[in-house]
């Protein structure tokens, strides 16, 4: 399996800029706004509000509310690959692989839940920019490897690649949408019976 870091799904977005407080501020801000209202709910005067500064001080940072959306969207997906994907096991075998896959997941759902919400329970189509479309086609390319690989092996059902990771992604955010509406999360037992089910869904 050739899954070796988050680096991949990093942009080439400068990385030596010191992000200010106020950036940061405004940036938890608009994630928080974005979970509770969506992206089309929320103005920019309430960002602002939200964040203890002044609207005129959010434009300093990021051109447009579409451009503070979409570096939000990068930021979480890449703290997301960090999670799932950093020092997996690439080695073991692809039932172990399943596992630890699934079980970072639920790792990074529960510790947090809102950046999960944003970027999964949200519909980003209509305002992502090329630069984060980027970065999701390559995370997606990453799992589709291994997924090709599974298949090639006779260890995975044949089909589209992206229709056995819906069937997968589908389900997970089903789970997390119902722990979320009924603000009550899954116990370990659960999400180990979860990640059996899915398992047998989709090995051949």
């Amino acid at each position: 399996m050739n899954i070796h870091s988050a680096h991949e799904i990093a942009t080439s977005a400068p990385r030596t800029r010191v992000v200010s407080d106020k950036r940061d501020a405004i940036m938890q801000a608009a994630l928080d706004l974005f979970v509770e209202r969506g992206f089309f709910g929320t103005a920019v005067p309430e960002i602002a509000e939200r964040a203890g500064v002044g609207a005129g001080t959010i434009y300093r940072y990021f051109d447009s509310k579409e451009a503070l959306v979409n570096a939000i969207y990068r930021q979480e997906k890449v703290m997301f690959a960090q999670v799932v994907i950093n020092q997996f096991p690439a080695t073991v075998a692809t039932r172990e692989q399943f596992r630890s896959l699934f079980m970072r997941m639920a790792t990074f759902a529960a510790a947090h839940t809102r950046s999960f919400v944003f970027l999964e329970l949200h519909h980003h189509a209509s305002y992502l920019d090329a630069e984060s479309r980027a970065v999701e086609e390559r995370m997606l390319a990453l799992f589709s490897g291994v997924v090709v690989a599974a298949q090639a092996r006779g260890e995975l059902k044949a089909g589209d690649p992206r229709l056995l990771m819906g069937i997968i992604m589908g389900a997970f955010i089903g789970i997390i949408r119902s722990c979320v509406e009924i603000d009550q999360p899954l116990d370990q037992a659960d999400w180990k019976l979860a990640e059996q089910c899915l398992w047998e869904a989709i090995r051949s």
